[in-house]
């Protein structure tokens, strides 16, 4: 059997459920052509790395990235760390031959981007982008919808991210919230929600942004209070290539929120909408059903997706159980490994992380020029 060795730069928050991921594959997919090795844990405390190496049984911990790039065994780097630092470790991964699956946003700025496009033409390898909210059933099952021409022509939509962690002046700043390490909540939530709608409905035309900041001034861990550049809200208003209109919200002051990714979509022959918290359905409406006394057969349809994925998912746990956050990371990773033992590319490739990028550095400077902005 064809083993596939990872190493993982980064064990935060999302080193974690990426390593979850790994480690539970065979589970989730029974009969798997291939296997995953957990070669390498690279962190920069290396007692956080050591830890992770003795929980999931990976084979060594270091604090150097070289480590993992110039390991043989290793054929798939895996990128968790600060945004600043993404440009570096993807270059360095690339020129190593490794393939690469890389959190989002891809790097702090459109600029660096341009960097690893033009080393990533340059090798033979294949990547992904860590947009796992496109792996939940319901979204995959509105994308078919969506393709088979349900919405008809798309008329409006409006789509939030909203958390409200920094809802109090006091907590103090981390680096998601520093402009210099390619902080802002645009760039933490809202990477999600446009790929979300980029996924399901195409590339933007055009934006107005308004980003706030909500207290100029935060609490340093170290001590102190430091200025806050990067926004802790951003509202957009976009014009679609397909010729909908709609808003597109993210935001950490949304004082009782938890994790609200939220789409709804309207055309002229019907509508979707889903929401994370509920994520196990996704809500249709058919507009060509006839209306009629006590309204005929019109009304959303709850479609049950919970975890119906297609073979070999779907089996463990069963196709009927609720669905949680974490299944979605699990599947946007299978379909990455899939595709390397299938030799063929994946999706959401570095080129969308690109385009996202872009996106959201046109978003800023519209914010910057408080107009209009046209996008290629």
């Amino acid at each position: 059997m064809k083993e596939i060795g990872v190493g993982i730069i980064g064990y935060g928050a999302m080193g974690k459920a990426h390593s979850y991921a790994y480690r539970n594959m065979p589970l989730y997919y029974e009969g798997l052509p291939f296997k995953v090795r957990l070669v390498g844990i690279c962190n920069r405390t290396l007692s956080k790395a050591e830890k992770a190496k003795e929980d999931l049984g990976f084979e060594f911990a270091t604090h150097d990235p070289e480590d993992l790039f110039t390991n043989e065994d290793i054929q798939v780097i895996n990128i968790c760390t600060p945004n600043n630092v993404h440009k570096d470790h993807l270059i360095r991964a690339l020129k190593a031959g490794k393939h690469v699956y890389c959190d989002k946003p891809l790097t702090a700025s459109y600029e660096e981007t341009k960097e690893v496009l033009d080393v990533l033409d340059s090798v033979k390898v294949y990547s992904q982008m860590a947009f796992q909210n496109r792996f939940f059933p319901a979204i995959l099952r509105a994308k078919e919808l969506a393709e088979a021409g349900f919405l008809g022509k798309v008329l409006s939509f409006r789509a939030v991210y909203l958390h409200s962690g920094s809802v109090d002046p006091n907590k103090p700043i981390g680096w998601k919230q520093e402009k210099s390490a390619g902080g802002g909540v645009l760039v933490d939530l809202g990477s999600h929600v446009l790929d979300l709608i980029y996924f399901l409905l195409g590339e933007y035309k055009e934006i107005f942004a308004h980003n706030v900041v909500l207290y100029p001034k935060r609490p340093h861990p170290s001590g102190g209070l430091v200025d806050v550049e990067a926004e802790d809200l951003s509202l957009l208003v976009v014009k679609m290539k397909n010729g909908g209109t709609g808003t597109i919200e993210s935001s950490k002051i949304a004082t009782g929120s938890n994790d609200e990714l939220a789409v709804e979509i309207h055309g002229d022959k019907g509508a979707m909408r889903f929401n994370l918290m509920d994520p196990n359905w996704l809500e249709a409406y058919d507009n060509t059903l006839p209306e009629g006394d006590f309204g005929g057969e019109k009304g959303f349809k709850r479609i049950e997706s919970v975890q119906r994925y297609k073979s070999p998912g779907g089996e463990f746990p069963s196709s009927k159980l609720a669905l949680g956050w974490i299944r979605a990371h699990a599947h946007s990773l299978y379909n990455f490994l899939d595709n390397i033992y299938h030799n063929r590319p994946s999706s959401p490739s570095i080129q969308d992380g690109a385009y996202i990028q872009y996106v959201m550095d046109m978003a800023r400077k519209s914010d910057r020029l408080k107009a209009w902005v046209t996008l290629d």
